[in-house]
């Protein structure tokens, strides 16, 4: 499981997916959302504007991201 920081509240999912490396662009992770393919939290998620916190898990393709959070 791979781990990502953040130093705000919350980050978009569409946004944690380009951030953490899972998505190369912003236009591919929303495509990706609203396809089904992304898991948070072991849920497929379809919200590209879905607020991810610290804590949160995010799936896809086979990689996990656990956000944690900055201090």
């Amino acid at each position: 499981m791979e781990r990502v920081v953040i130093h705000t509240d919350y980050i978009k999912l569409d946004a944690l997916l380009k951030f953490a490396g899972l998505c190369e662009t912003g236009g591919e992770a929303k495509e990706r959302v609203q396809a089904g393919e992304v898991k948070l939290n072991g849920e497929v998620c379809t919200m590209r504007g879905k607020k991810c916190v610290p804590g949160d898990t995010v799936e896809l393709d086979g990689r996990t991201v656990h956000i944690a959070e900055g201090q």
